[in-house]
């Protein structure tokens, strides 16, 4: 069993040329940096939104192409309510740029725990984790994923679930989270500011699901970076009236790392 692509001709380009033209455009206008992070937070809009953002981020990758083999992606899910975490047992993840395997071996290991269960239905519409896969196809060489779909879970559960599956040099952590919704500009930019702020100081008890639609992963990361004594740095801070949309009414968007 496959998961299929979602939102290919909606979020991003179908056409698998266009596509990678318009993630190449975003990567080169990026700058990189000499340090490979272990850990990414990213938007996960439509790429003329957000795409330019979450380049910021992943043209980091660019020393770590042969080096990073297992990526774990945590999303929140925007159309299925549920109790805690879901996988999938999907043996890889399409887009058009090709197929990503799942890491099963995984994926069965944190399955064992109670709150995270094999449910399909949170994973075959959710686009939070699918904006992330085509921009890995083009920063990596050979990868497996662990895609997870939170639902309401704690902070602690999260948190375990990125302990476990934190690993050495080959894995990389992404959290899935675009900013405030449909502010008018101006106090959009005030709000993704203090959230950027406290996602700095690691301050989870303090961000809301107003702040960012990725709060059950993010607020679970940012457990373990204070537990872990790490450093978030924001590396972009931007809103669709930046990029591709109206300024009367914007989502904002946000790319941090942990190296």
């Amino acid at each position: 069993m496959n998961r299929l692509p979602t939102v290919a001709g909606t979020f991003y380009p179908e056409n698998p040329h266009q596509l990678h033209q318009m993630l190449n455009e975003y990567l080169n206008e990026a700058e990189t940096a000499a340090k490979v992070p272990k850990v990414i937070i990213a938007p996960h809009a439509g790429y003329i939104y957000s795409g330019h953002v979450a380049a910021t981020a992943y043209v980091r990758l660019k020393k770590a192409n042969d080096q990073i083999t297992r990526v774990v992606i945590i999303g929140p899910s925007h159309r299925v309510a549920f109790s805690g975490m879901a996988v999938s047992k999907a043996q890889s993840f399409v887009t058009p740029l090709g197929f990503v395997a799942v890491d099963q071996k995984a994926v069965a290991s944190i399955a064992k725990l109670d709150y995270v269960n094999y449910f399909e239905e949170a994973h075959t519409y959710e686009h939070s984790i699918e904006v992330h896969l085509p921009f890995l196809q083009e920063m990596l060489d050979d990868f497996k994923i662990v895609p997870i779909v939170t639902g309401e879970a704690t902070p602690e559960q999260v948190s375990h679930i990125i302990d476990v599956l934190w690993g050495g040099d080959e894995t990389l952590i992404i959290i899935s989270s675009d900013l405030s919704h449909y502010h008018e500009y101006a106090q959009a930019k005030q709000l993704d500011k203090a959230t950027s702020e406290l996602i700095e100081q690691l301050q989870y008890e303090r961000i809301s699901s107003d702040a960012a639609c990725g709060q059950v992963p993010l607020n679970g990361l940012l457990k373990v970076a204070r537990e872990r004594s790490l450093s978030i740095k924001t590396i972009d801070l931007r809103n669709s009236g930046d990029t591709a949309g109206d300024k009367r009414s914007v989502v904002g968007y946000g790319a941090y790392v942990i190296e």
